[in-house]
């Protein structure tokens, strides 16, 4: 918003060099945060530095940058870098840490201030003026005050017997529901009307799960033994109130001894936003797409694959009518691909003689297994999970195009399964539908999840880099159990290392075992 302000005529005294300063009241200023006055340093504040502007105030740079890469032009913003001290008398040359703990202790001994840490966090309001919601079980009386409801009144229900008329809540004007008698001296009383706020009911609920049919208390060891959840996935808006309500209730419920964990979840997810054209989708905006006809024409695994597929679950996605279209037709052409198969039962590959490339083509297989178990387990990122196992079957045309082999078809079809078995957490029913034409019987996702083969993984060969003088000439593939002296041998004998290296003098060989070969000439 635009800054704006009025100069009260009022001067203060800098507390360290003594100048005097005008005093201005201004919008940007927060009376209920701090002490509610500011000192204002326009060369590297934002907010100060357009005020300043708008006022004619001088603008004095005491921060300069640390890193060259930086700039500071205090004509067109300001300076708002963590560096080190400028124009700061005995501060001069401090970088911000040093400056803090330096100045703090400056005013400290002069008894003009000292450290102190603000929070913004403010008491929790808890009722609402409504009448759909949890009664707070409090009875007020003239002579005793609040008093809460005794235990074996509980639970306060909700009359049924109200008219709603938009005049706000309607229990204040039920006398049978507000008229009662005090719990201590058994005077006329009121019942408080107020019910609790929605979060006081929602904040729990991941514990009341476990204990669902528990009528005699709010929890029982049930919640105990379950919490804390696993893992909490929940959109952007639960990221901040939702989830500090949560941990609220959570350490009330531990100090009261219904569970026993300090925090009420172990791993959060956070969901990004969908967005069209740029825009948060919302019915107000208009901008909502429908997906019922996308799932009409393509299915709802496409739909589901494009939404994975997009982008990480923490970030937002732009929904695009054409990514739907990309999906469908990796989707036929992996329906293609496992048509185009014979299916063939499988076996121990260890009792099996297998070339190169049908080594190759496992040892991809397996590889991406081990992406696509941690992209769903640990990282929570299905999209990229998706394109690996997109790479795996781009792999596995290739190979498929001109090998035709009883060992061929074994590795492709472990390849097949494989990848079948990774993206049918994501295409439940197409996966089904091809599990089934590769000979299997039953639904997938009864099926386990595919195991690592850790021998597979082992490579054979590796590749290494010929170096001179520290720049690239050529990359060779070698086995991997190659000597030192071997690869020295290789890399003098290379055409591209001889050429480089012409009738110069070779001054050593540096060898970096599994990576690269380096030769120093002059």
């Amino acid at each position: 918003m635009e800054k704006t302000g009025i100069d009260t005529g009022l001067k203060a005294i800098h507390p360290i060099s003594g100048e005097e300063l005008p005093i201005f009241l201004a919008n940007f200023v927060l009376m209920s945060y701090g002490s509610g006055a500011v000192m204002a340093v326009p060369a590297h504040d934002q907010r100060d530095w357009e005020f300043a502007k708008k006022y004619q105030l001088p603008i004095r740079q005491v921060i300069q940058s640390s890193n060259s890469e930086q700039s500071c032009d205090l004509e067109a913003e300001a300076f708002t870098a963590k560096g080190t001290l400028i124009n700061s008398g005995n501060f001069d040359g401090l970088d911000f840490e040093a400056a803090f703990a330096a100045i703090e202790s400056h005013l400290s001994e002069r008894k003009q201030g000292h450290k102190k840490i603000n929070f913004r966090l403010r008491d929790w309001g808890v009722s609402r003026q409504r009448y759909w919601g949890a009664p707070i079980p409090i009875i007020n009386c003239e002579n005793c005050g609040s008093v809460a409801v005794p235990d074996e009144d509980l639970p306060v229900i909700l009359p049924v017997d109200v008219e709603i008329d938009a005049s706000g809540s309607p229990l204040g004007k039920l006398k049978d529901f507000v008229e009662v008698d005090c719990p201590q001296c058994k005077s006329k009383a009121k019942r408080e009307t107020d019910t609790f706020d929605t979060f006081m009911e929602s904040s729990w609920y991941y514990a009341r799960y476990a204990s669902r049919d528990q009528d005699k208390s709010m929890l029982d060891e049930r919640a105990d033994y379950w919490l804390p959840v696993d893992q909490y996935i929940g959109g952007i808006e639960h990221a901040i109130l939702h989830l500090l309500y949560a941990r609220f209730f959570h350490k009330l419920m531990r100090n009261e001894g219904l569970v026993t964990s300090d925090e009420p979840f172990k791993h959060l997810l956070t969901q990004g936003m969908v967005l069209k054209d740029g825009s948060k989708m919302s019915k107000s905006k208009g901008n909502t797409v429908d997906p019922l006809p996308l799932i009409e024409k393509y299915g709802a695994d496409t739909v589901r694959m494009f939404t994975m597929f997009a982008s990480p679950p923490d970030q937002s996605l732009e929904w695009s009518d054409s990514g739907v279209e990309g999906s469908f037709r990796f989707l036929k052409r992996l329906w293609k691909i496992v048509a185009n198969h014979k299916p063939i039962q499988l076996e121990s590959f260890s009792s099996l003689n297998l070339n190169e490339e049908q080594i190759r083509l496992r040892r991809k297989t397996h590889q991406t297994l081990k992406k696509v178990t941690d992209d769903y387990g640990r990282r929570h990122t299905f999209n990229t999970a998706i394109a690996a196992t997109m790479e795996l079957l781009n792999t596995v045309t290739r190979f498929a195009d001109s090998h035709d082999s009883e060992n061929d078809k074994k590795v492709i079809q472990e390849s097949l399964e494989t990848a079948i078995l990774m993206l049918a957490p994501i295409v439940p029913h197409f996966c089904h539908a091809l599990w089934q034409h590769l000979g299997h019987e039953g639904t997938i996702m009864n099926d386990s999840w595919p195991q690592i083969d850790e021998s597979a993984l082992t490579e054979s060969s590796i590749t290494i880099v010929l170096q001179v003088n520290g720049k690239l000439r050529d990359k060779v593939e070698v086995a991997k159990a190659i000597s030192k002296e071997e690869l020295e041998k290789l890399a003098l004998d290379n055409e591209a290392v001889k050429r480089f290296v012409a009738d110069g003098t070779i001054l050593k060989i540096i060898v970096v075992p599994g990576r690269l070969v380096n030769v120093v000439a002059n």
